[in-house]
């Protein structure tokens, strides 16, 4: 029996799993309060990943494009990027970071859009905007090389690198959540406060899910301030959640600042949300009060009612941005389950080194791959012609199609899920996460076990 680790060996994407870099670099800057990103592209480069936005969140999200046409293309964009950036800060007043986020075309054709940030400091913020406070920050995010996961790491390091100062120590923690829903943050908070530690969350998207109040609609943007960011560089230490997902920005912060830095692993499941708060404990000092112990012991007990007689050797496969899928990995495993496949979407080259797949690799004793730089194809082929069968898929709603025409029970977790109402704000991560996930799961299995007449009479007695 073996966990084999294999990259995608055949040219060209059939039905792609992630979307682009300038994807997640847009998810971090709605992020961040006073914000707006130009993506300098093509108008369908904001287009569809704020349609995708708007699906997941059901939300409306504000995100600006240079809109680069044929002739932008041919003799250069920069001037698009000038035109783009006094537009918005006239249109909106309150604005005060504007992330640059550049896309494949306008990478191909080599528009600097560091000069250009330079020039329009030195130019028109001192000549039109000279009392204002405006933050232009380049970053790079080519399409044609990594993924939305990518994306979104390298833009929160060079956001942070850009704020980030050292002044005097605030005592305070940094804990970088990744690409999470508004329910994972408001689940982190809770265990932040049940420890009395104080922190900065980055990032603050529990306003994502945003109300309709009296006065009219609200447009939803993060809750990260600019205060915020700067502090990171006195903070007492950073966890990061994800290892592809923040990652580099805790390592810039270590480097930079000699500030202590944890980086995973996520806290999906049990055993990893015991390593999370022990990671807490460790940089704080702060004990793990009896109130998590409770919680703890009541994720055990409900999964403990699901585990042996449902979950016992079913065969899974999972789907989605990196770390979340490692992590659901390993909590299916504790659940009995056996994970059969893990489709990675990109070609990261770290993944050959994770410690995470290492210890599958090393302790898994029935056969299951890894597949990076992964599509859809990949996973209906092994089903179609390769004899691979399985009992659940666990993936974003991408995956719909694959279950739709095998027949194969699909719970929806990760982005963009937009087939399943509320999905956004029910955690995965802490104690409470784990019974949620390890309860849905269960009931997407027990309605294809009624659908199909499959030992639906065990539903009676249990």
């Amino acid at each position: 029996m073996t966990c084999e680790l294999m990259e995608r060996s055949r040219p060209g994407i059939i039905n792609p799993i992630f979307t682009c870099q300038p994807a997640g670099a847009q998810f971090v800057s709605i992020g961040i309060k006073e914000c707006i990103g130009i993506v300098h592209g093509g108008q369908g480069c904001v287009m569809f990943v704020r349609l995708l936005f708007s699906q997941h969140f059901k939300e409306s999200f504000e995100l600006a494009s240079s809109s680069v046409h044929e002739d932008g293309a041919v003799f250069g964009a920069c001037g698009r990027v000038e035109q783009a950036v006094d537009v918005l800060l006239m249109r909106y007043p309150h604005v005060k970071v504007v992330p640059i986020i550049s896309t494949c075309s306008t990478e191909v054709i080599g528009d600097d859009i560091d000069g250009v940030v330079t020039k329009l400091n030195e130019g028109l913020l001192k000549d039109k905007y000279p009392d204002r406070e405006v933050h232009l920050i380049p970053i790079h995010t080519p399409s044609f090389v990594g993924s939305m996961v990518t994306g979104y790491d390298v833009a929160m390091r060079d956001i942070v690198s850009y704020f980030a100062r050292r002044t005097q120590p605030s005592g305070k923690l940094n804990v970088f959540t990744g690409w999470v829903n508004p329910g994972d943050v408001t689940a982190i908070k809770h265990l932040l406060q049940a420890m009395d530690i104080d922190a900065t969350v980055l990032f603050e998207i529990e306003t994502f899910d945003s109300p309709i109040m009296p006065e009219g609609n609200h447009v939803s943007h993060g809750e990260t301030t600019i205060a915020d960011l700067r502090g990171t560089g006195d903070a007492l230490g950073t966890i990061a959640l994800n290892r592809y997902e923040g990652g580099k920005a805790a390592q810039y912060l270590e480097k930079e600042f000699d500030i202590p830095t944890v980086i995973g692993p996520t806290p999906i499941g049990i055993r990893n949300t015991d390593t999370f708060l022990a990671n807490l404990k460790k940089l704080t000092g702060k004990p793990i009060p009896e109130s998590l112990v409770r919680e703890r012991g009541i994720a055990i007990d409900a999964l403990t009612d699901l585990t042996h007689m449902f979950f016992a050797d079913k065969r899974v496969g999972i789907f989605g941005n990196p770390d979340m899928v490692i992590g659901l990995a390993e909590f299916c495993i504790d659940l009995e389950m056996q994970p059969k496949i893990l489709l990675l979407g990109d070609d990261n080259p770290n993944y050959v080194k994770d410690p995470r797949v290492k210890a599958l690799q090393e302790n898994v004793d029935w056969d299951m791959e890894i597949v990076t730089n992964a599509d859809f194809w990949e996973l209906e082929n092994r089903i179609k012609n390769g004899g691979l069968e399985l009992d659940l898929l666990l993936g974003h709603s991408k995956g719909r199609f694959l279950s739709l025409d095998h027949n194969i029970p699909m719970f929806r977790v990760g982005f963009p899920t937009y087939d399943r109402a509320g999905m956004h704000r029910h955690p995965i991560v802490g104690y409470a996460g784990a019974i949620w996930l390890a309860e849905q799961m269960a009931n997407v299995l027990f309605t294809d076990m009624e659908y199909k007449r499959v030992r639906e009479w065990s539903l009676m007695m249990w």
